[in-house]
């Protein structure tokens, strides 16, 4: 059996060697593989790992004897769904390897903004010392409002740790029937109520550009973004627009519709030489742990699919949920 593992600079010692292991042909293939270099390489592939890479129409179609697809991490934006639906061929992820260690993310960036920790690390480094003039003056978490867009596993997790914090916590989920937080079933309404807003939601065509320009002008100019769940979620350039005019206080990315984010040439590169911003590169889930429960749960789909049983689909996503053919699903809780 062959299998192509896409974006291996997410490495996955474990996953590779028990493959290999297992008699399978592994090929891997770089971040920013080309759609005709995919489509060349699963033309005889029977299984595919992939993690950022976007699996095309076209790439699906060019892979006659494919079984399954397997995403070694949450989000399925980059898979055409519903091309590999019409052929029968499964998709699952793995759903819930780091919604504590995300939601730990999404929280120490929210507190490195609340504490300055990227000016004042800045002037440590630079001159030894900095002393207590108003430039540096931080906010406390207590007291203040979060509000959540999206709360299903990481959001709800971020939500008991701003409980913590003695934290008010919003939730805007239309989806959620029951929800760790105050529900609002308008998203400006609650903006209006935020000190810091959390992203948290799944990337599909409802929620992209969920946040734009109109959103930003019902936030509060002292208030902070954050986002760890999907660049493209918030409208880009009108986040940088509402940085650059100070629309918003700040913000803290951990993605970014383009990725990499580089210094130069990017949409966004001006965000780098923003004092109230921190950009992170896509690594709130990377943690030894969340890496090792990650790992297991691929190689659990990955044997599924090499002994010819159903791939069980763990995600309450609907997208998952619709398939027929060739899975099997975990109940909901």
């Amino acid at each position: 059996m062959k299998i192509v593992r896409t974006d291996r600079e997410l490495e996955m010692t474990l996953v590779d060697a028990r493959l290999r292991e297992l008699g399978a042909t592994l090929v891997t293939m770089p971040d920013g593989s080309s759609e005709a270099e995919l489509s060349r390489e699963l033309a005889d592939a029977d299984l595919l790992l992939m993690c950022y890479a976007k699996i095309s129409r076209t790439v699906i179609e060019h892979a006659p004897r494919l079984k399954a697809i397997i995403k070694y991490g949450v989000g399925i934006d980059a898979i055409d769904i519903d091309a590999a639906r019409e052929r029968g061929i499964p998709v699952v992820n793995i759903p819930d390897y780091a919604e504590e260690t995300v939601a730990e993310g999404a929280f120490a960036l929210m507190i490195a903004l609340a504490k300055r920790f990227k000016t004042i690390q800045h002037v440590m480094q630079q001159d030894g010392w900095a002393w207590p003039e108003s430039r540096w003056l931080a906010n406390d978490l207590a007291g203040k409002t979060l509000g959540l867009v999206g709360v299903g596993r990481i959001g709800t997790s971020m939500a008991r740790m701003a409980g913590a914090f003695r934290m008010r916590v919003l939730g805007f989920d239309p989806p959620a029937k029951n929800i760790s937080a105050e529900r609002f079933h308008d998203l400006g309404d609650m903006l209006e109520e935020c000190d810091f807003v959390s992203v948290h939601c799944v990337l599909n065509a409802q929620t992209k550009g969920l946040i734009g320009e109109t959103e930003f002008y019902r936030m509060k100019p002292s208030a902070f973004l954050i986002n760890v769940s999907r660049g493209e979620i918030v409208n880009e350039m009108a986040l940088l627009h509402a940085l650059q005019s100070g629309r918003i206080a700040g913000a803290a990315l951990d993605v970014y519709g383009q990725e990499p984010l580089t210094k130069t040439g990017h949409p966004l590169s001006a965000l780098y030489a923003m004092d109230n911003v921190l950009v992170w590169p896509h690594l709130t889930f990377y943690t030894q742990e969340a890496m090792h429960r990650l790992e297991e749960e691929t190689l659990a789909r990955c044997i599924e699919a090499l002994e010819g049983r159903m791939l069980t689909v763990k995600s309450h996503d609907p997208r998952l949920r619709a398939q027929t053919a060739g899975v099997v699903f975990e109940p909901k809780l």
